[in-house]
């Protein structure tokens, strides 16, 4: 089971190589289903999965066997309840982050507002291939090899996926007169 010989017992694998992954499997959970029901079955398939198969688990790069899994069990999903008729694509949960001390003006508060409008919109008008990637890495913090194994994809088709994704939410952005101007 373990890479260095030493025998595991499967709750202790499971603690081991499981348990620190849910953060980021909760996140890519989320990404992949965009609905929080969803994601926790998901995510508890996930695991239950993985509980399954911890004794054949070698150890090595747990995080890309977790997500593989979870890949597996999100395809096995859709194809049992194919078609999606309560699926809701485009709702977008918005959330605002302000630290604390730091008091916007009225003005930045308005721009703010609008800019995170314009992002939203931007990303649910998105190609569901492209917001998902642009919710991996950017969103969640995934890495593009990370990302990749998530989706199943090329490490090369995130990088592509992601360019395009993010200068079609800059353009919206200039478009909309929130984007930084380049300078020459």
């Amino acid at each position: 089971m373990a890479q260095t010989g030493e025998q595991l017992t499967p709750e202790d694998a499971f603690s081991r190589y499981v348990l620190p992954e849910l953060d980021v499997l909760a996140r890519v959970a989320s990404s992949l289903t965009r609905n929080a029901a969803d994601a926790e079955d998901l995510v508890q398939e996930t695991l239950l999965s993985a509980f399954r198969a911890i004794e054949r688990f070698d150890g090595a790069y747990p995080r890309a066997w977790l997500l593989t899994i979870m890949r597996n069990a999100e395809a096995k999903r859709h194809r049992r309840r194919r078609p999606q008729l309560l699926r809701d694509g485009d709702r977008i949960e918005q959330v605002a982050f302000v630290e604390p001390g730091l008091a916007a003006t009225p003005e930045q508060v308005v721009v703010g507002q609008e800019f995170d409008a314009v992002v939203a919109e931007s990303l649910a008008l998105l190609p569901e291939r492209h917001r998902q990637v642009v919710e991996l890495v950017d969103i969640d913090g995934l890495s593009y090899a990370e990302a990749a194994e998530a989706l199943g994809v090329p490490v090369g088709t995130v990088m592509s996926r992601l360019h395009r994704a993010r200068a079609r939410i800059r353009q919206r952005l200039s478009a909309a007169g929130l984007a930084p101007r380049r300078r020459l």
